[in-house]
């Protein structure tokens, strides 16, 4: 029997849930409405920095909300987004880093979120990301080090955590 080294176990980082509107106003507080409800926890604005004339974007104006989550919030907010999902997610939700990102088309199929008229049918985007120990080399602030290829999580050890840890199943993108 192999006992499997602790410094190489795969947890959840963070959850960010994102919803873009594209400018500010009435869809922006929208956003923040649905979020605040969904996660029970304090939304920000997110804002642009480059700018766009021809989609009228310019720096600092306020076009998006977000919300992240960790730790136990984090992981009981995945298992209720992934059951919006089916518990089914494709191969190409998965990045060459390991990270997980995929959209929920209408928030009404979370599970436990009611309709609320006053906000309307808003589709979110959730980016999932996960980490060993050890990350914390690549952020912290004395001798700052990148993350050894070794040690990075590849695609294959992510869906491998997903389906071990969550229950989900994995194909290809017509499949799901």
């Amino acid at each position: 029997m192999t006992q499997e080294n602790p410094l190489r176990q795969i947890k959840i980082d963070k959850i960010t849930l994102n919803i873009g509107t594209g400018g500010p106003g009435d869809k922006l507080e929208k956003a923040l409405k649905l979020l605040k409800k969904i996660a029970d926890a304090t939304p920000v604005k997110t804002k642009t920095k480059k700018r766009i004339p021809t989609w009228g974007i310019r720096p600092n104006l306020e076009i998006g909300a977000k919300v992240t989550l960790r730790r136990r919030k984090a992981e009981e907010m995945l298992k209720r987004l992934l059951a919006a999902k089916k518990n089914k997610l494709s191969r190409q939700k998965f990045d060459k880093y390991g990270n997980i990102a995929f959209g929920i088309e209408e928030y009404i199929s979370i599970p436990g979120v009611e309709y609320d008229a006053s906000i309307g049918i808003i589709g979110l985007e959730c980016a999932v990301t996960l980490k060993r120990p050890g990350f914390r080399i690549a952020r912290r602030h004395r001798q700052q080090r990148s993350i050894p290829v070794r040690h990075s999580i590849s695609p294959e050890e992510s869906m491998r955590f997903m389906k071990e840890k969550f229950n989900i199943a994995i194909g290809e993108e017509h499949d799901y």
